[in-house]
Parts: structure tokens; C-alpha cells; sequence
């Protein structure tokens, strides 16, 4: 796919004037439905900016030309807006990753200077302000990163991922990709690997601490207060780790747990496991040192922790492999 020229280069994308984000948005407006399978307008740069935002919130490379009709929120609000079908805002997510061949000339060079979570959030509301001024309102276009009402744009559960292994994984990666001979241009940079990973990890958190209800699965606490998510209140972790896990474990929601920092790391580290019957149990010694510390006791004794882990009446239970795991491969080593 290409991209319109309304303006001059990368520019044009990252550091937009108020006239040029207004044309943009008028000729998005003016355009008229064109049937899927056949050629599309070019997208211009606002479509752009917002396809990769709204990578941010759903992992485009699950779908396809088949299912990008059943792709989540914001896809089909996107599809509706741009007056394209949803296999157009997929295959530009992908183009915008360098998964997917014949990308716009700036795709990927955009896409570099998006991993800028301050630049990312300053132009996406510029974005959304122009539109709103255009009467596109909340129910045509929604903030899907939630950020009109001030809130920071970040990157959940990235305190997981080490950048050693982030760095050993793109090298295995590109091992793989060589020896296939794609000819798409997977991989484009290390910085980009990364910068997905970190995006998956945050799909991954944002699924997980929804599954939760955003409260600590072993004492109950919740991380809203006053009607208020409270940043840092809950961490979402795999159960188990990223570094051991497959592409696909390592974006299943059912292989986490939401908890509040200090279980998270009783969690990890196995001082306490989470057995088939969901029930929490303790390694060796720790029960005794509960006994003599009322510290301890007061963190890691039922209560605060429940005899079995906390899961509200929508909630997922975990998928029992990846307790499996824990308890033999971290729980018996403490």
C-alpha cells in the first residue's frame, strides 16, 4: 500500500501543521465507500498514525484477509471511519511492522520514529482533536488508548521482558528468517523486534489484568481506587516466564496472573505456587518463618492470601500446563 503526498516526507507523519492534519482529515471525510476487493485510496497520513496506535491495543497478525471482518476493537471502528474494509487497516498494521511486503514509502520509517511514546501520544491527540473539530465524535472515532482524559501513554507489564533475552530471541529470530529465505522484510531492525515484543507484552498485561478485573489473584486487592486504575498497583506476569515460553504462550492472557507487587514476587520467585485445584501453597519454609516474623506473616499469611486464588465470576482460570511449570520448574527449586 501507499501513502498519499499532502505534505512533504516522514514529516508530514510525525510533525504534521494544523492545516495539514485538517486537509488530511477533509479528504478522509469526502471519500467515498469503495468495495472490498478492489483498489483502495491511498491511505494518507492520520490513517497511518492511527493504524500503528492501533496496534498498541490488538495483534493484527492473528488475522487475516479470511478473518480481518472478526478483528477486535478498534479495527472495524477504524474500517468504518476510513471507509475501508478491515483487511486494509491489517495489512497497513503489518506494513508498519515490516511482516508484510509493498508497505507505503514511509511505513517503516515512521514506524521507527513512533516507538516514541511521547511523540506517539502528543500526535495522536492532535489527531483526534482535528476530528473532533470536523465532528467526529467519540461514538464514530473512540480514544481506544484512552488518553483525552490525560492519562499517560504506557507500556504495561515491561518490568518482565530482559533485554539480554530480548537481544538472544531477535538473533534466533533472524537465524530463522535467513534460513527460510522470505523475501518480506521480517525483521527490519532490532530496534522494531523490540519494540514489538514490548507491544505484545503489553497486549499481554492489558488482556491479563482485564481477566482480573485488576485485582491481585492471591490477596484480592484492587487496583482501582476512588473509580480510579491506579498505575503500579497490580503487575501482570506470566506464570510461566516469557523467556521460556513459545510465541504463542507468551501472548496467551491464561498464562498470567494479575497481583500486587509483593505477591507477584513471592510469585516468581516460588516462595508460594498455585496448585490444580487453584488452592496457594507455600515452599519449604516458609510457613516457619511466618510463625516467628509478623512481618512476614502480615504480607504472606492466609489472610492477606486466600486459601485459593482470587478469580472474579468472568474470569479465566489459568490454563493448568502453565502451573504445571511453575511448580516444577520454580516452586521445587527454592
Amino acid at each position: 500500500m501507499t501513502t498519499d503526498s499532502m505534505s512533504s516526507g516522514v514529516a508530514a507523519f510525525i510533525d504534521p501543521t494544523d492545516d495539514t492534519l485538517r486537509d488530511q482529515w477533509l479528504s478522509v471525510l469526502a471519500r467515498e465507500q469503495v468495495p472490498a476487493g478492489t483498489n483502495q485510496k491511498n491511505f494518507v497520513q492520520c490513517e497511518v498514525v492511527l493504524c500503528f496506535c492501533a496496534s498498541l491495543v490488538m495483534d493484527y497478525s492473528r488475522f487475516g484477509s479470511a478473518s480481518a471482518s472478526r478483528a477486535p476493537f478498534p479495527v472495524q471502528d477504524l474500517a468504518r471511519v476510513f471507509k475501508r474494509p478491515p483487511t486494509s487497516i491489517i495489512a497497513k498494521m503489518a506494513n508498519l511492522y515490516g511482516t508484510r511486503a509493498h508497505g507505503g514509502k514511509h511505513d517503516l520509517e515512521v514506524a521507527e520514529r513512533l516507538r516514541d511514546l511521547d511523540l506517539l501520544r502528543g500526535l495522536y491527540l492532535r489527531i483526534l482533536d482535528v476530528a473532533r473539530s470536523l465532528s467526529v465524535d467519540e461514538v464514530e472515532l473512540p480514544d481506544f488508548l484512552h488518553l483525552e482524559d490525560g492519562f499517560a501513554l504506557q507500556l504495561e507489564g515491561q518490568a518482565e521482558l530482559d533485554v539480554s533475552v530480548v537481544e538472544t530471541e531477535f538473533e534466533r529470530k533472524l537465524e530463522q528468517h535467513k534460513r527460510k529465505g522470505s523475501p518480506t522484510a521480517v525483521l527490519t531492525t532490532q530496534k522494531m523486534f523490540t519494540f514489538a515484543v514490548r507491544v505484545g507484552q503489553h497486549r499481554f498485561a492489558q488482556s491479563v489484568l482485564a481477566n482480573h478485573q485488576n485485582c491481585c489473584v492471591f490477596c484480592g486487592l484492587s487496583g482501582t481506587i476512588a473509580g480510579r486504575r491506579r498505575p503500579r498497583m497490580m503487575v501482570a506476569s506470566h506464570i510461566k516466564p516469557w523467556r521460556d515460553s513459545s510465541d504463542d504462550e507468551r501472548l496467551d492472557f491464561r498464562n498470567g496472573f494479575t497481583a500486587c507487587p509483593t505477591h507477584d514476587v513471592a510469585f516468581d520467585t516460588g516462595l508460594i505456587t498455585v496448585n490444580q485445584d487453584l488452592s496457594v501453597s507455600y515452599a519449604p519454609g516458609v510457613e516457619s518463618d511466618m510463625r516467628a516474623t509478623p512481618a512476614l506473616r502480615h504480607a504472606l499469611g492466609k489472610p492477606p492470601l486466600g486459601e485459593r486464588i482470587f478469580l472474579g465470576p468472568d474470569s479465566v482460570a489459568p490454563e493448568m500446563s502453565y502451573l504445571t511449570w511453575h511448580r516444577e520448574k520454580i516452586y521445587v527449586a527454592v
